[in-house]
């Protein structure tokens, strides 16, 4: 629990920031007319909490058992670039007006801050367990 706590708290901590300094206004240029005045919270907060889940289920937690954070960053990198570039792929292919600059970084944001998440979990928990 407290691993996916620490890994929750810096994965929205930091997509907050990225998403108000170069997402919004990326996706505002491209797709504004479509975009919501603010967005819904709901859908938003269903998304974090299970996608924090999967990522220490799947990536972070056997990297801590295995005491390889290493691991977990290569390995979350990949997931976030699976979940996000699976999102960014198919509006391109579906949407009018999304752009090739919103599908490159996007993907490449969520590989980053996925990787990032995971390593930066389990080093923490490792330095509170050690």
């Amino acid at each position: 629990m407290k691993l996916y706590a620490i890994t929750a708290v810096l994965f929205l901590f930091i997509d907050a920031v990225m998403l108000s300094l170069v997402m919004k206004p990326l996706f505002t240029r491209h797709i504004g007319d479509a975009m919501r005045d603010s967005p819904m919270m709901a859908p938003a907060a269903l998304f974090y909490l299970a996608y924090v889940a999967g990522l220490v289920f799947l990536v972070a937690a056997p990297a801590l058992r295995d005491a390889v954070p290493e691991r977990a960053a290569l390995q979350g990198a990949v997931l976030g670039a699976m979940a996000y570039g699976t999102y960014e792929f198919t509006s391109m292919s579906i949407m009018k007006n999304w752009s090739w600059t919103m599908v490159a970084t996007d993907t490449i944001w969520g590989a980053v801050l996925t990787g990032f998440s995971a390593w930066a979990g389990v080093m923490i928990m490792m330095r509170l367990q050690g």
